[in-house]
């Protein structure tokens, strides 16, 4: 439900009042100013001060988007555009008749949320509204970016681009520039759509409000892209800049020294320097070539950790290298849809590239076709999985291997079809190749189909240690249909997929096959009610999901076991301080193995996040309490599963800001006489010091815990896996292109008596 809330950036707010007088100026869509060639540039410091801002048209048709859509906007902004030969150049004004209450803490990049005061632009240079270019600048100048996809109605905040931004606080309210270099714009040569814009503003108080620029857009759309408007102005720029070509180059040299010691290796001490490059030259607008040569990509922030000590399947993480994120809208689409499942995984997971030595990528971008392709050779070390009916086998990358992927997608209105080429070659004989189509049919203004079929083909398999061998070939498929509906009443979506028992790819991410499953996941919108609190919005909603086995003669599973059987229903509503709450009852069944019992599981979820104010900005909890399954011991027994993730700024003394975010994981089932079977355990805490938008201290500490008592009668041991990591990095930042780096890190884990200390510096200068 909150990926949802996340997605499309709902909340909650201020009910909109009568329509201002100044709401009516101004053109009626956004439109620019070309500056002569050779003009002075405008300085990005926030304020709208030099000559050329007093010339360009100023845009105020804003329209309250939350909480309640088509409703005129209480708080007045203005947009305004300059374009000289090499950026767009906006500028924003947000006027606030309580500046004093402008929530503006300084923040760490792509952490630009709900809880602060912010302007965004996207911009859709295709034209076509199907994905868009976004930027969110805080009122201090703090930054967010990324690409928003209209299929999933989800945006990738991985994606990062080379923009200038500030903002100055004003006596009325506060003013942003953002100048977004036509470099990092993605549009095609010839045939392309008139490039489309939208500018929302975000004003947090005890209740939040969204107002946005395209006043036709509403909730009942089916993304938040669908009523971008045409930037006016452009004039010849677009013919100008599509043959101009752009590029850089950003070396990276890396200083460590580490030492690392286990029962199994002993000591080791370690001193090296490694020296990267990251290359870029777009040669024309619908061409992008990179290229990376030894890249450092060890301090790379830490993955969120995960209860994964009672789990039977691998688990996915985000991934945060640039080089995979260029493009990312033409690999394929990245975010999980609203029922929580990742599908395009199995397709392409970059994160499958463990430690790559060099790899050479194109991208081309057309007016109704795109494509991308990338070769690689990667160090490995890194996870294989085979997967099954009900676990996933988790073996050691071979070191060395070769990866190449291939995808190309043509647009006939609202049909989208693309087919996919996937490779890995781990040598001696030993690879995996992927070959398939997906698509997309846009069926109105409230219904879409998506689907794939994927077919694979590998001589890899693991032994009983893990090791990687080689192996007859074996086949397999992955198929998948789904269907999403929304209008004012309901939010739908309906899948069903089959995954053979021997679909494999190893440049994506397969934790399941041997299965057939349907699912099915609706929202019954009921709009505002009055219940012990105001409700700004509601909805019950209804997940019914069953999944069965397909005969796997190889591991000996038979056909029709039903591998998990879910009816949940449950409500989600909102309320003030952007506060959602979620729940539902759970009336599941699991197996957990191969010819075991189906158990009935019965629990109640109850979730709750909130940005209860300045000092305390965001609240997260979700619980999980009843009778669960103990995959382990093969029982449902008294359990809980719980997460919390809570986050506080607070300025200091001389223009400081302090952050701190914990996160909190706990899960445990109960045996048959009450004491715990097991206990999961995992905690991270974050503490940033912000001296300046470019200067920041950061230190994490993280901690991972599972442990399991002996039951002799079921054959289960006693088990006991800790791990913990501390990291503290200082960073001075200029945009994206100069980074200089220092820090330290120490790591321990269990079992194995692993330590680990690395200390190091890192620099990267771009061209």
């Amino acid at each position: 439900m909150t990926i949802r809330l996340l997605g499309l950036g709902l909340g909650l707010g201020l009910c909109a009042l009568a329509l201002p007088a100044w709401a009516h100026t101004g053109p009626a869509i956004p439109t620019a100013l070309r500056l002569a060639t050779g003009a002075t540039a405008t300085v990005i410091d926030g304020r709208l001060d030099d000559p050329a801002w007093q010339q360009a048209p100023v845009y105020e048709r804003f329209a309250q988007f939350l909480p309640v859509d088509k409703q005129p906007a209480r708080w007045r902004t203005s947009v305004q555009v300059l374009v000289t030969d090499d950026a767009l150049i906006f500028g924003i004004r947000a006027w606030d008749p309580k500046p004093g209450r402008i929530r503006a803490p300084l923040a760490r990049r792509d952490q630009v949320k709900a809880d602060q005061d912010y302007v965004a632009v996207f911009i859709d240079p295709v034209g076509h509204r199907r994905t868009a270019q976004f930027v969110r600048v805080s009122a201090a100048g703090a930054v967010e970016d990324g690409l928003y996809a209209a299929e999933e109605a989800q945006e990738d905040a991985a994606p990062d681009f080379d923009l200038e931004a500030a903002a100055t606080r004003l006596p009325d309210g506060y003013s942003v520039e953002l100048r977004w270099p036509l470099a990092a714009l993605r549009f095609p040569h010839t045939g392309g759509a008139p490039w489309r814009l939208m500018v929302a503003r975000n004003i947090p108080r005890e209740e939040r409000t969204l107002n946005v620029s395209a006043p036709a857009l509403t909730k009942d759309a089916l993304s938040f892209i669908t009523e971008l408007q045409p930037l006016e102005g452009l004039g010849d720029l677009v013919e100008q800049v599509r043959e101009r070509s752009f590029i850089a180059l950003r070396p990276e040299l890396t200083l460590r020294s580490t030492r690392h010691s286990s029962d199994v290796d002993g000591a080791r001490r370690g001193r090296k320097a490694s020296l990267g490059a990251e290359f870029k030259w777009r040669p024309r607008a619908d061409w992008v070539l990179d290229a990376m040569l030894n890249p450092d990509f060890s301090q790379v922030e830490l993955d969120e950790p995960q209860l994964a000590g009672n789990t039977r399947f691998a688990l996915s993480v985000p991934e945060k290298r640039a080089f995979f994120l260029e493009s990312s809208d033409v690999v394929g689409p990245t975010q999980p849809d609203e029922s929580g499942e990742n599908r395009s995984l199995a397709a392409f997971y970059t994160r499958a590239i463990t430690d790559p030595d060099w790899g050479l990528r194109a991208t081309w971008r057309g007016a109704s076709a795109e494509a991308t392709a990338l070769h690689l050779r990667d160090a490995g070390g890194g996870p294989v999985l085979r997967a099954g009916a009900f676990a996933t086998r988790v073996g050691t990358q071979p070191h060395g291997s070769q990866a190449g992927f291939a995808r190309g997608r043509m647009q006939f209105g609202g049909l989208g079809l693309a087919g996919l080429v996937s490779r890995r070659d781990f040598n001696h004989g030993r690879t995996t190749q992927v070959v398939g189509s997906d698509g997309v049919w846009r069926a109105g203004d409230s219904d879409q189909w998506r689907g794939h079929l994927l077919l694979s083909s590998t001589t890899l398999g693991l032994d009983g240690d893990g090791s990687a061998l080689r192996i007859k070939r074996e086949r397999g498929h992955r198929a998948w249909l789904g269907w999403q509906h929304r209008d004012a009443d309901l939010i739908a979506n309906v899948n069903v997929e089959e995954i053979s028992p021997r679909f494999a790819n190893d440049n994506g991410f397969v934790n399941q096959s041997g299965i057939r499953r349907a699912s099915g996941l609706a929202f019954v919108r009921l709009g505002p009610r009055e219940l012990l609190v105001a409700m700004h919005e509601s909805e019950v909603t209804l997940k019914l999901q069953e999944t069965r086995t397909l005969a796997d003669p190889l591991l000996g599973v038979g056909a029709g076991q039903v591998v998990d059987r879910l009816i949940q229903p449950g409500f989600w509503f909102a309320a003030a301080r952007n506060t959602g709450v979620w729940g539902h009852v759970g009336l599941d069944s699991h197996r957990a193995r191969n010819g075991g019992r189906l158990h009935a599981t019965r629990t109640v979820l109850l979730g709750f996040e909130s940005n209860p104010g300045e000092l305390l900005n965001l609240l997260h909890a979700e619980v999980e309490w009843g009778r669960r399954l103990d995959v382990d011991a093969d029982r449902v027994g008294l359990g809980l599963q719980a997460e919390l993730q809570a986050q506080l700024r607070a300025p200091l003394p001389g223009g400081l800001w302090l952050e701190f975010e914990q996160r909190l994981g706990l899960g445990y089932v109960e045996g048959p006489d009450g004491r715990r079977a097991f206990t999961d355990r995992s905690a991270q805490s974050l503490v940033v010091l912000h001296v300046s938008p470019r200067d920041s201290l950061r230190l994490i500490h993280q901690q991972t815990h599972f442990s399991r008592r002996a039951e002799p009668g079921l054959n289960l041991d006693a088990a006991l896996d800790t791990g913990r990591v501390l990291s503290l990095v200082f960073q001075h930042r200029i945009g994206l292109a100069r980074v200089v780096s220092l820090g330290l890190s120490r790591a321990r884990q269990k079992p194995g008596a692993v330590h680990a200390r690395e200390v190091f510096a890192k620099a990267t200068l771009g061209y």
